[in-house]
């Protein structure tokens, strides 16, 4: 029934492309008029279009010209003329939502349209893309067309100074990576003035590679960190006592990705530590003295159990270095959190960096959401439609191809071994290769790849192998891929963002000539040779029949997989796309593997045989689907939790942006200080109270060590005054203090100084609040084991654990205020410069008494006594019950008194 109303009503894909079309016959209409334009008379339109979009005029009133403005200026500028179904692309991206195109459709110069549109306003757009190459090579590209038009156009990569960061996004459009963008974000967030920011209001963006960028890479939240105590020594011991460890002593959850010591594990790693003095004898690694070995130990296991090199890292330079299990690519700068990432140092004997604290983190998710609007563009997002919906908002669109695809699909082929899968790959691979076919070779992961490349050099076939490892020729070797007898092997194809076109890329080629090197006349025939032989290894490529794309294995989300194939039959190319899979694949054994294996027995599979059967491709089918919807809850808890945090990130970075456009941080003192006092006072002199309860003296103690100041209790001993009174005089004792110390150095110099400690005062305890938050997350789900929601559990204590944090802020805040001292021998009122050294310097070098008492980043462990060791009963003093070390609560007090320690010394 749904298929037959489909047929009749269409789908609600269907509906909004056929209510786009007359949109795009609109702008066509105009084509003739916008053509006859001269060059300057096309640019003037800019100007026209900004000057009625500053009179009130709405982007959707100018979006039929302004379209065909830009179609008209990218004809000029690049001979390219967008086709209908990209301006059909460009409206969905107008309308915030994403544009499903196939790879190959012009994605980049789709993009061009509504940037344009958009960027009239003078907000800024921001295009986005996954690596520095496609954000350099996009904005030199389709930089032209906007400078074409007299717009100006910016770039972001890493390594740039502040300074061209603040150029490059004052820009009308500005290319950057979702990476730069973010950690752009985090690090205005830690300045201290407004000159030195780099970023303007989000306004708009388009996501190129969306899914990648919002998906794959949700997981993964960004984190700025600093160093804190080195514990690199007690990695490589934990690391040598686990690679001890036998496949008896843990055990493994390749699904869950998990792994738990057994009992023999336990007693085999004790005895060891016990050996090395890591624990005292007779104790247990889960003693609480010992809890801290326990969290090393863990990831410790993981790292040699769990993470593969040449799967989930590779080590280059003396480094671990994290690839994308998506797009196969190495994840720069990144580091696991939590020691993870100092383990599998340890384990591969490289130098063991410092762990890290959290100084500021956001998700991609929590990121992206702070955009009004916000659109993408990708070749596959269908089978993610529901998570892009439900967490952005973004309706996904599937746009019709320019040319009906010729694509051949084969049914998956499927073995029983993975030597048999490699061989039935090869005889295709070799197949192809006599015929002159390119092939290109999907594989998931660095390991897989250079298994087949090992067979490929073997049977000498020449290859080209893409992956992590050489990812500074990604864009060249994929440029090249549709040349014949072209066999590229691969590691993951998402968001590759380079053409393989069929006979070669005449644009990558010619780029790479030495112009300097030839005259005119000899570049000139150079160029036309190279056109002339891309287009007979074009024919002879079709005729073989296009790319052939082949598949190692099942990747874990079918939208890997649409990818790879994606690649062949471009803008209406033939090629042909098939997968081999095995029984040993990961996929299979560890999703699919017994119903998979009992229909083969049935079907009576031998070796060296494949076999196509609809029931097992639906079993895979629904394998990767469990897969996709586990990793979709690990991101929605993830946001889930971060977006309790994010709560309090937008409160923190309100306060702190107000702080830095303040002329004078002097309100904020003020404010505080009010109460600070109230909460003191009250502290010790309750409401309504009799003067007998009223604790003067420690309340005269309390305001010394906050204040700084001497409050002398005599002066309301013998008088009648109330609490009130009291707040109201220390008010002003405080008040008189602040302005003798701003009389004292002058207003500039203590208006700059209360500001740089309000900020540096926050970014402490907002850097202590994340720990805090760290170790709650690490624990918040045991408490599902007592009928609690974990969720509701973490926002009830981050909400306690906020509102301590304030009350931290505002105590140090004022107590630095009132400590602050400066070197009048070295003032100088007109440098403002000097008051920030001077700062600076002590920030880091003076002791600071609220530290000691006040510090919103210590844990619970360090308000607890020290732990006790325990302690040979022969060597206690029955007398002396400090020589006794640590006790059972069931074992005989040591005094002599014949009761159990729990009924003795234990209960005092």
């Amino acid at each position: 029934m749904f298929s037959i109303l489909k047929k009749f009503i269409g789908t609600a894909n269907d509906r909004i492309i056929k209510k786009l079309r007359p949109e795009v016959i609109k702008i066509n209409q105009l084509e003739p008029q916008i053509q006859a334009l001269s060059d300057q008379q096309l640019k003037d339109k800019t100007a026209e279009f900004k000057h009625r979009v500053a009179q009130g005029n709405a982007l959707d009133s100018l979006i039929y010209e302004a379209f065909a403005v830009v179609r008209e200026a990218a004809r000029r500028v690049h001979g390219t003329r967008h086709f209908d179904v990209q301006l059909i692309g460009g409206l969905i991206l107008h309308q915030n939502m994403v544009a499903e195109m196939r790879t190959g459709e012009g994605k980049t110069l789709v993009s061009t349209l509504p940037a344009y549109l958009n960027a009239l306003t003078g907000k800024g757009v921001h295009i986005v893309t996954v690596n520095d190459y496609l954000a350099k090579r996009d904005s030199e590209w389709m930089g032209k067309i906007y400078e074409f038009l007299g717009l100006s156009v910016g770039c972001i990569i890493s390594n740039m100074s502040d300074a061209d960061r603040r150029h490059a996004y004052l820009q009308d459009i500005t290319y950057a990576t979702n990476n730069e963008l973010g950690f752009d974000f985090l690090r205005d967030n830690m300045k201290y003035s407004e000159e030195t920011r780099v970023l303007r209001p989000c306004n708009f963006a388009i996501i190129d590679e969306v899914d990648s960028i919002l998906i794959d890479e949700a997981r993964t939240p960004l984190i700025i960190s600093g160093p804190v105590d080195d514990n690199s020594t007690l990695y490589n011991e934990i690391n040598t006592l686990v690679r001890q460890l036998t496949t008896a002593d843990y055990e493994k959850d390749e699904k869950l990705r998990t792994v738990n010591l057994t009992e023999s594990g336990i007693n085999q790693l004790e005895s060891a530590m016990v050996a090395q003095s890591l624990i005292t004898k007779n104790s247990s690694l889960y003693d609480f003295e010992n809890l801290s070995l326990v969290h090393y130990v863990n990831q410790a296991l993981k790292a040699h159990t769990l993470f593969n090199a040449n799967v989930d890292y590779i080590v280059q330079e003396g480094k671990v270095m994290i690839i994308d299990e998506m797009t196969g690519r190495i994840m720069e700068g990144r580091r696991y959190s939590e020691g993870l990432h100092q383990a599998l140092e340890a384990k591969e004997g490289v130098k063991v960096q410092n762990e890290n604290q959290t100084l500021a983190s956001i998700t991609f998710q929590n990121y992206f959401r702070m955009y009004p609007k916000l659109s993408g563009m990708t070749g596959t997002a269908m089978t993610e439609a529901a998570e892009l919906k439900d967490i952005y908002n973004l309706e996904v669109v599937a746009v019709p191809t320019h040319h009906p695809v010729q694509r051949i699909d084969y049914d998956d082929e499927i073995y029983g071994s993975k030597q048999d899968k490699y061989e039935a790959i090869l005889k295709l691979i070799k197949d192809c290769y006599e015929r002159a076919q390119p092939v290109l070779v999907g594989t998931v992961s660095i390991e897989k790849s250079e298994e087949l490349s090992t067979i490929l050099k073997k049977h000498k076939i020449k290859h080209n192998i893409l992956n992590a490892k050489f990812h500074e020729q990604e864009a060249y070797i994929i440029a090249q891929a549709g040349r014949p007898k072209a066999v590229t092997i691969a590691t993951n194809m998402a968001g590759r963002g380079t053409d393989i076109r069929l006979g070669g890329n005449e644009d990558m080629l010619v780029d790479q000539l030495d112009s300097q090197s030839l005259t005119a006349e000899e570049y000139k025939a150079t160029v036309d040779k190279i056109k002339q032989q891309i287009m007979e290894d074009k024919r002879q490529v079709i005729a073989a029949g296009g790319l052939f794309v082949i598949g190692t294995e099942r990747h874990e989300s079918r939208r890997i997989d649409n990818q790879l194939r994606g690649r062949s039959g471009r803008q209406g190319d033939p090629g042909s796309t098939k997968f081999f899979l095995s029984l040993e694949d990961d996929l299979m054994r560890i999703f699919a593997s017994d119903r998979i294996s009992g229909i083969l027995r049935t079907l009576g599979l031998k070796g060296g045989e494949a076999i196509h059967h609809p029931m097992i491709s639906r079993s895979l089918e629904k394998a990767q689907q469990k897969v996709e919807a586990h990793n979709y809850e690990i991101r929605k808890n993830l946001l889930r939790f971060d977006d309790v945090m994010s709560d309090q990130r937008k409160i923190v970075y309100e306060q702190r942006n107000e702080i830095i456009l303040a002329n004078d941080a002097g309100y904020f003192f003020d404010n505080m200080t009010e109460q600070a006092i109230e909460s003191i006072v009250l502290s010790f002199i309750k409401p309504k109270s009799y003067r007998e309860d009223w604790d003067l003296h420690a309340l005269a103690g309390e305001l010394l060590r906050v204040f700084s100041i001497k409050f002398d209790i005599a002066t309301i001993q013998n008088e009648n005054v109330t609490e009130v009174e009291i707040i109201k005089k220390i008010t002003e004792m405080v008040h008189d203090l602040y302005e003798m110390k701003r009389s004292n150095y002058g207003v500039d110099i203590m208006r700059d100084a209360v500001k740089y400690i309000l900020l540096t005062t926050l970014d402490q305890v907002w850097k202590d609040h994340l720990h805090n938050l760290d170790y709650l997350r690490q624990g918040i789900s045991l408490r599902a084991y007592g009928q609690k929601d974990p969720l509701n559990e973490y926002k009830r204590e981050a909400f306690t654990l906020f509102e301590h944090m304030l009350v931290c802020l505002r105590e140090l805040f004022v107590q630095r205020v009132s400590y602050l001292h400066i070197d009048a021998q070295h003032l100088d009122r007109n440098t403002l410069s000097l008051a920030h050294k001077r700062l600076q310097k002590m920030s880091e070098t003076r002791e600071d008494p609220a530290f000691s008492k006040y510090n919103s980043g210590a844990s619970i462990e360090t308000a607890l006594q020290p732990i006790k060791a325990y302690v040979d009963p022969k060597d206690r003093v029955q007398d002396d019950p400090t020589s006794w070390g640590k006790i059972a609560r069931n074992e005989l007090c040591p005094c002599g008194s014949e009761k159990k320690y729990k009924h003795c010394h234990g209960t005092r």
